[in-house]
């Protein structure tokens, strides 16, 4: 229900419409915010203007490479909230493009518009000195928010896991037709985070004084290694599988192919970020800081997976169904 206490403010999403956006269009209508949902396909939108009242949530068509349609999606609003990101180039130089100039671009006209928050969803691991391009051009984008509008807040979250997620769902399809389990990078660290947990610290994010100019690394309960995610995901879909650990070379010259085919399930940019952990830094202000208690993956995630076990969902209650782990032959 949307709160009918809350002034009619104005807020603008750039990337509403995707996995993590659709959550914070959500809280900011429930909020009685108007929402303006900034993408570039609006009829992909569409879905969730029943979030909120007739005309509260507005599909508005804009491209972060574009100053005129970024302008105007961002004229008179009170909260700015920019999203927009790609794990794979499907052009060269989209990374740059997306995440270091688009990243500036909005938060530049924000403020030229007299913005009053704005909160930017950057990831843990941007770095501008990481071998990824990904975690290089993340960071810049940082670098150039901070520039433009010094008073924004930066959120940089882990593995973000959710219904939707395109993590847990695609190794759970894998499960369903692979002969074995492929682990890269197994011993690589991560700190999954609950998509409504994120979109909960950028809801406190705009509204708590002391986030201005802060920067959060957003991590959940838990750290796993990827051997031990994949580990847990056979075990909730009960799957007989076998983990099977890929040399790095195999994998590089497995992405080489995989990147240049439709979809990019593996990219080697990706296994560059895999070189490194993916969990919030020690000391780091976090989801406690803005007054979100984190949610464990074991809450949320067998719910959606449960669906890819042997006869689908009419197992979730049978006792005689195994919950195996797979066997580590990584060694």
């Amino acid at each position: 229900m949307v709160s009918t206490g809350a002034t009619r403010q104005i807020a603008t999403v750039f990337g509403g419409s995707g996995f993590l956006g659709r959550y914070i269009v959500k809280r900011f209508a429930q909020r009685g915010y108007i929402v303006r949902v900034a993408v570039r396909d609006t009829e992909r939108a569409l879905f969730l203007k029943p979030m909120g009242v007739v005309g509260q949530i507005v599909p508005l068509y804009a491209r972060i490479e574009d100053d005129a349609t970024v302008a105007r999606a961002v004229q008179d609003a009170d909260v700015v909230v920019s999203l927009v990101g790609v794990l794979a180039e499907h052009r060269a130089g989209d990374f740059d493009r997306i995440h270091a100039e688009g990243a500036g671009r909005v938060a530049r006209l924000a403020a030229a518009s007299g913005v009053s928050r704005l909160v930017h969803v950057s990831a843990i691991g941007a770095d501008p000195a990481s071998r990824s391009r990904y975690g290089a051009s993340k960071a810049r984008g940082e670098q150039a928010v901070r520039a433009a509008f010094p008073q924004a807040t930066i959120l940089r979250p882990s593995l973000v896991f959710g219904p939707e997620d395109a993590f847990f769902n695609r190794f759970g399809t894998m499960a369903q037709i692979s002969p074995f389990m492929p682990v890269i990078a197994g011993a690589t660290r991560m700190q999954p985070v609950y998509v409504g947990d994120v979109a909960d610290a950028v809801l406190a994010a705009t509204e708590r004084t002391d986030a201005l100019g802060k920067t959060y690394e957003l991590g959940g309960p838990q750290v796993w290694t990827f051997r031990e995610i994949l580990a847990y995901i056979l075990k909730v879909t009960r799957r007989r599988l076998r983990l099977v650990g890929i040399p790095h070379a195999f994998a590089s010259l497995q992405a080489a192919i995989l990147e240049r085919l439709p979809g990019k399930m593996l990219t080697r940019d990706q296994l560059h970020m895999l070189d490194h952990d993916n969990v919030v830094s020690p000391g780091a202000p976090g989801l406690a800081d803005l007054g979100v208690t984190p949610t464990p993956v074991d809450l949320v995630v067998p719910s959606y997976l449960k669906r890819f076990r042997p006869g689908g969902k009419r197992q979730d209650d049978d006792p005689q169904v195994p919950a195996r782990a797979g066997t580590d032959l990584s060694r």
